[in-house]
């Protein structure tokens, strides 16, 4: 992947490939030869150990074997070297197999008991030989593949390089011969070629073998290692007193050289102190609240049944929704990572790092919306993370094909090569500039630098330059040309026509050109626009990450992908290796499909009147999520395992034995078996056939390397191979590089490819056609069917039994901007909402699907909450609506309580409180936050979730499909500017009309206390406390209504005012402020009393 291979524009489906280069670049740079040893079997380079050394697999006679050949030969093969026969050890970083049971003198914990660990290298192999021959398409001379020409192998003497006597390098008896001819192979031999003559070498006898690097000087070492450090952690085991550590490995008395065996990360339980009290008030809640049902249910209000009815309706409702919220909070846990024992396992000093690539996507629409400065901002922060820079590649999603966008990216990677070294150098945080430079703190805490303060000067103006090129690109945007932009060469920009253009990949910074001021390596920064239509369904952002999944598996192909919304930057330069503790825990990680992050922002008002932060989704339900199964997908600040992705199944553990008892006689077995056996044999086998059915839908993968390894040596496996090929095409699409890169399940790239052949490749697969007919959306990828994407994806991953980790550093991994203004926050929880709705009307509700699969049942509660509360804005309107037409009727909803009555009614109330209490206690949530939440709940659920409930309905029934708008992003204007301005919307008219409606409730109701005596000022303190009770949760909505200079819209006050005023008079035509008379009715009897 060259950074100067300029933008490649294209069209897969219209056979177009166009590559426009900037000013001053020139053409792309040959390869350079690679120089090393040739495998005598399959042609690859042999390659190096993890100690950086050549890789030998015979210690005898050096026969170059790369490391794949040789695991293929102990694995599957006769377990010998082909040259000198004699059987192959097992090699520090190999699994073992059968055979080296007798091989003890190893010290390799991390590797020896990996039998799963050949994955990897078996998928290699198949995808490498299913890949050559098929990168053309059929099209002759579109690419050209490299020919594999074997030359004399430079293979450097074990003897320090240094001639033994007069033996000549090309005769020394490490070097075997290698005379056969160049010519091209299609598939790597699995086996050594018998037309490949292999000649002996000629050994001066005189010497000892050590000379030519025989015997056992390098195991003798190995080997005094391996006794010390065992002699050490013996001691250590007998000053503990003969015990063995915990399984956990959480004790701190291990040994330096024992870290490498303990977890990554452990966790960490609620104290019973805390979680134990707030368990039992659940259960005594549930116990009053059946109680109170029972005396509402049993005592109506005759006079005012249908208060009464609709009261209990919306009850009922609510304790539903609770116990669909309360109970996923059965088991909340926290977790800690150990990044010191990460970086001990896979960082070992003067070896190249083993952490696994990152591919990270940020997606972005409308430059407009989104600013470039926000995006750019979240860009370098990417580049900067603390984390080998050869594992992390950034691609950013354009889809509104925007070239200020580009441009500005562009403008980015050259300021990245003076901010990236700035930030390493230093361990500044965070290395988003534009808060790093806003933070009110003490920057020279911690630096001992002296150089700093004059480098964080020079790097705040360069910055500020940066800061105004990016403005000058906004500001020249504004006014869009008639003829349509131009590149820098007069090519007219691609992306023009932002519903019709071809599909765009420009690489700023790869393998070749991307390097920071100091010289030093930079991140891969990709752009990508892919490719539009019209007619076509393009999904959304849903349809734009699935395209950034399949372009980062041709060109990097890292087997974990970061998703971030372009104004979350990385806050923690580390939260990649946080990610990584779980992701990479041999225990752990082959379970887990996804680490999730709290969503944390900036810029928000400290009381937080709008509830933006979510702290108690965030600190509460996330939380006890985590100990079921996982929390649900956000939509950002999340790291996927790319397998999970592509909808496979999770691994599932291994049964023991089962264990039989031997004591009965054996015709006893005999008896009871043969009496079920013809039963159960016609259920068994249909069971056989769904599980094969199953499987070969599922985990295509694995049928197919099954039948690509037991067929190689006939016709009826390569028949095998072609049906497996077609069922992956028809999964995941007809590219043979993609197809080939889903059988690498631990990553890695196809080295036969040429990056030209790659970039081909990338754009066939972001063609707005590539899609039909594959499983894309449906089981493979972001899921489509709700502008929710987020909680559909999850949900499909937990129904295939994986489960996710709620990950909470304690430095924000991640931060963003969140809408302030009132408006701008309704249109937010109006989209969410509207996605559950959809969910709820789709296949994949969760109420209907998924059973039989790997989701846990409380796991299955949550998703249900997740997607019904939006009918809540029903029956918490009406309930909201009650306290008026009480204080206007003088009727209530509850009859006059008895003393009993007036004790589970208490009682409720105190269990609500008392649940509420205790849930901030164990969780650590302020009382703040907890109310604003309460508040937001009300006033969302009567105005956003009620119109996304009429909308959902629309979509489905009458087929009218509402956009939604991008939340505009924060810029940097005044600070809370925002908050205070009023943007029209009529989801703002049922909070207001409940507003007014129960201010003239309670007005009407003191006056018609005052007017009927003393003893009516008794019942209306219950009525009054109702109205209150709304009038305090609405009281935010109240605050954004009046803004900054106490002023509302007219279309506001009109609207409720007219509703209000109609409500009240149908009130007074109903039961106005007369006193009622029960006494005889009087009629003039025709008398003249005078």
């Amino acid at each position: 992947m060259e950074a100067s291979a300029g933008l490649v524009a294209g069209s897969h489906n219209r056979n177009e490939l166009v590559v426009i280069r900037r000013d001053g670049e020139s053409g792309p740079k040959p390869l350079r030869n690679l120089s090393g040893q040739i495998c005598q079997i399959c042609g690859d380079d042999v390659g190096l150990t993890t100690d950086g050394e050549l890789f030998v697999a015979c210690n005898e006679c050096a026969f170059p074997i790369c490391r794949t050949c040789y695991e293929y030969e102990r694995r599957e093969g006769n377990q010998v070297c082909p040259q000198c026969k004699t059987r192959f050890k097992r090699l520090k970083g190999c699994p073992r197999v059968a055979g080296d049971e007798e091989e003890d003198d190893i010290d390799d914990v991390d590797n020896e008991f990996n039998f799963g660990g050949r994955d990897k290298q078996d998928m290699q192999y198949v995808a490498e030989s299913m890949l050559q021959g098929h990168m053309s398409y059929g099209r002759a001379g579109d690419v050209d593949m490299p020919q594999l020409v074997h030359t004399m192998p430079q293979v450097p003497l074990l003897t320090n390089g240094e001639m033994v006597d007069d033996i000549p390098p090309e005769q020394h008896a490490l070097v075997p011969s290698f005379m056969g001819g160049g010519g091209k192979r299609i598939h790597p031999l699995p086996f050594a070629d018998p037309n490949l003559p292999v000649q002996p070498r000629s050994m001066d006898p005189s010497k000892d073998l050590a000379a030519y690097g025989y015997g056992s000087v390098a195991w003798k070492e190995r080997m005094e290692s391996w006794k010390q450090k065992q002699e050490k952690l013996q001691l250590v085991r007998n000053e503990n007193g003969g015990k063995d550590f915990d399984n956990d490995g959480d004790s701190p008395d291990l040994p330096l050289m024992d870290e490498g065996r303990q977890p990554l990360s452990r966790k960490l339980p609620i104290p019973s102190s805390r979680i134990n009290p707030y368990r039992m008030i659940i259960v005594i809640r549930l116990v009053v609240v059946g109680f109170f049902f029972h005396y509402r249910v049993t005592h109506p209000v005759n006079d005012a049944y249908p208060l009464w009815l609709t009261s209990v309706i919306c009850e009922i409702w609510f304790a539903i929704s609770w116990i669909l919220d309360q109970f996923p909070k059965w088991l909340p846990i926290e977790r800690e990572t150990y990044l010191d024992r990460l970086s001990l396992r896979y960082e070992k000093e003067g070896q190249p790092s083993q952490l696994s690539a990152v591919d990270i996507f940020v997606s972005t629409v409308d430059p407009m919306k989104e600013p470039p400065l926000v995006t750019a901002n979240t860009v370098l922060s990417i580049l900067a993370a603390d984390y080998p820079v050869d594992k992390v590649s950034c691609y950013v999603s354009d889809d509104g094909a925007a070239m200020l966008t580009f441009e500005a990216l562009s403008e980015t990677s050259e300021f990245a090569r003076k901010w990236v070294p700035f930030c390493k150098k230093f361990n500044i945080e965070p290395r988003a500039p534009e808060w790093y430079f806003q933070q009110k703190i003490d920057y020279l805490r911690d630096k001992v630098l002296p150089s700093f303060v004059k480098e964080r000067r020079a790097m705040k103006r360069e910055y500020e330059e940066f800061k105004v090129r990016i403005n000058a690109l906004v500001a020249k945007a504004q006014k869009v040309p008639e003829e349509g932009w131009t590149m820098q060469d007069g090519t007219p920009w691609p992306g023009n026509n932002v519903r019709d253009h071809p599909g765009m990949i420009q690489v700023f910074l790869g393998q070749s050109g991307g390097h920071d001021t100091e010289g030093n390596e930079l991140p891969r920064l990709v752009y990508v626009s892919r490719e539009k239509r019209p007619g076509f369904n393009h999904h959304k952002k849903a349809g734009a990450m699935n395209a950034l999944v399949r372009v980062s598996a041709v060109l990097t192909n890292a087997p974990y992908l970061l998703n971030l919304d372009c104004d979350h930057y990385i806050n923690n330069s580390k939260a990649l290796r946080e990610a990584m503790c779980f992701m990479m825990d041999p225990l752990l990680g082959k379970k887990v499909c996804y680490v999730q992050f709290p969503q944390r922002f900036d810029g928000i008002d400290l009381h937080d009147r709008y509830a933006n932060r979510n702290i108690v989704f965030f600190d509460i339900n996330m939380k006890g999520l985590d100990g079921i199964q996982g929390p649900i997908y956000v939509g950002t600040g999340c790291v996927f395992r790319r397998h999970a992705l592509y909808g496979f199944d999770a691994p599932k553990a291994k049964k023991p034995p089962s264990r039989t008892c031997n004591c009965w006689p054996k015709w006893c077995f005999c008896c009871c078996c043969c009496t079920g056996r013809k039963k159960k044999k016609a259920a068994k086998a249909k069971q056989e056939r769904k599980k094969t059915n199953k499987k070969s839908e599922a985990g295509v993968p694995v049928f197919a390397l099954e039948g690509i390894e037991e067929g190689i040596e006939g016709m009826e496996a390569e028949k095998t191979t072609f049906l497996s090929e077609q069922k992956l095409e028809k999964k995941f699409g007809q590219s043979p590089v993609f197809v080939r890169s889903t059988l690498l399940e631990n990553g890695g790239t196809l080295k036969s490819a040429t990056p030209a052949a790659l970039l081909k490749e990338a754009i066939h697969v972001i063609s707005c056609g590539y899609e039909d007919k594959t499983d894309w959306g449906k089981e493979v990828g972001w899921i489509y069917g709700s502008v929710t994407e987020d909680i559909l994806t999850g949900f499909k991953m937990h129904c295939h039994g994986w489960r996710s980790i709620y990950c909470i550093p304690p430095r924000p991994a991640f931060k963003g901007s969140a809408p302030l203004n009132l408006s701008d926050r309704l249109n937010q929880v109006l989209r969410w909402a509207l996605g559950s709705v959809e969910i709820f009307f789709s296949r994949h509700c969760p109420l209907w699907y998924g059973y039989g699969g790997g989701l846990k049942w409380l796991e299955r509660l949550s998703y249900i909450n997740a997607i019904v509360y939006p009918f809540t804005s029903f029956p918490l309107l009406a309930y909201c609506t009650l306290p008026a037409v009480c204080l206007l009727t003088g009727k209530f909803i509850t009859p006059e309580l008895s003393n009993v009555a007036s004790l589970w009614f208490l009682s409720l109330f105190i269990c609500i409180f008392a649940t509420g209490i205790l849930e901030m206690r164990w969780s650590g949530v302020g009382l703040d936050d907890w109310w604003r939440n309460e508040q937001f709940w009300v006033i969302g659920g009567v105005s956003a979730h009620l119109f996304a409930v009429f909308q959902g309905l629309l979509k489905v029934l009458a087929g009218i499909d509402t956009n939604f708008t991008v939340t505009a992003k924060a810029s940097d204007d005044e600070e809370f500017a925002e908050l205070y301005m009023f943007k029209w919307t009529t989801l703002l008219i049922p909070p207001t009309t409940l507003l007014v409606v129960n201010l003239i409730g309670v007005v009407a109701g003191v006056s018609n206390a005052i007017n009927n005596g003393y003893e009516s000022w008794g019942p209306l303190f219950g009525r009054l406390f109702f109205a209150f009770w709304v009038i305090v949760h609405l009281y935010p909505f109240l605050k954004g209504l009046l803004g900054r200079q106490n002023r509302t819209p007219t279309i506001i006050i009109v609207w409720s005012i007219l509703l209000a005023s109609i409500f009240s008079l149908l009130w007074v035509r109903i039961d106005p402020f007369l006193p009622k008379s029960d006494g005889p009715l009087l009629e003039e009897c025709g008398l003249d009393c005078n």
